[in-house]
């Protein structure tokens, strides 16, 4: 009879997989973030690092840069970027659950950082995160040419900076309390997205194909299919917001509402966003056309975002 995991991973590839990533992405984490390997930096904002990074979760985005590198045999070499998106991922969530922000106590079933420690340390834990991200890809580990490192860099900064996922946090922040205005329509709530929530998706698929250094055409092929998930991504978490279990969600749902939140629910309804959800599902498992059969894993990524309950 075949092993336990063999067996799981013949029913369930995917949430096997998965498994295999986040494990990995966690052990890799905790060894980046331990006191031997961090010396110079002060044990509070290690402690405050080590608990916004190593709370669990899907660990979704670096699973998507192994599995886009995997289309092209490049796995092996998309550790150091896939850890860096994680780190900058894991930075924007300790900003966004501050009192300025989201005004969140939970994450992840446990207190966000700013509760479990201060809001002037989870600013800098933020802060130190945001800065290791890059660390990570400017190290000969992230990849052996440091053309491919430039890329990578050049690519995460313009994904998360201004014109991507900063930027699309001070919109959300504004269409708060824009009313009727100009944020309010669906184009607008789509420009947020693209920019808050897709931005960093995008480069995870993105980012598999600069360090396998794919053609154009392939390349091309997973930016558009970051982009369908990045939109299905926010329109599930919008979702959640509504009909999610905040035992189940790991945090506090109702929250959009609340706060007036211009979102694919509040504009089209739950049958309209379940509509739009599956509609940006299809576009990401159609971008994959390219990689024929090679591509399964990442449609499944698709179909589970579709479904998820967390």
């Amino acid at each position: 009879e075949a092993p336990v995991g063999a067996r799981l991973m013949a029913a369930h590839p995917l949430e096997a997989a998965m498994a295999v990533a986040a494990a990995r992405i966690e052990v890799a984490l905790d060894g980046r973030l331990s006191p031997a390997r961090s010396p110079d930096v002060p044990a509070r904002l290690l402690a405050a690092m080590r608990h916004a990074m190593l709370a669990g979760g899907k660990r979704l985005r670096p699973f998507l840069v192994i599995e886009s590198a995997r289309l092209f045999g490049a796995e092996a070499r998309a550790l150091g970027a896939a850890l860096a998106v994680e780190c900058l991922h894991g930075f924007s969530l300790v900003h966004d659950d501050l009192p300025a922000m989201d005004d969140d106590d939970m994450r992840r079933g446990r207190p966000t950082v700013h509760k479990a420690f201060d809001e002037a340390t989870a600013i800098l834990a933020g802060d130190a995160l945001q800065a290791l991200a890059f660390e990570l890809l400017g190290e000969t580990e992230a990849h052996p040419d440091p053309g491919v490192r430039s890329e990578l860099t050049l690519a995460l900064a313009r994904a998360s900076g201004g014109g991507g996922m900063c930027g699309g946090q001070q919109l959300d922040l504004e269409a708060e309390t824009a009313g009727d205005g100009p944020l309010k329509p669906l184009d607008g709530i789509g420009r947020i997205q693209r920019m808050k929530t897709g931005a960093i998706i995008r480069f995870s698929a993105e980012a598999g194909a600069i360090v396998g250094r794919a053609g154009a055409r392939e390349r091309a092929a997973l930016v558009a299919y970051g982009e369908a998930l990045g939109l299905a991504f926010q329109i599930a978490d919008d979702l959640l917001d509504v009909e999610g279990d905040a035992a189940v969600v790991g945090k506090a749902t109702a929250k959009d509402a609340e706060a007036g939140k211009a979102t694919f629910v509040s504009l089209l309804g739950v049958s309209g966003a379940r509509a739009r959800l599956t509609e940006a599902t299809g576009a990401a498992v159609a971008a994959l056309e390219p990689f024929g059969a090679r591509a399964a894993m990442l449609a499944e990524l698709a179909a589970f975002n579709a479904r998820r309950r967390s």
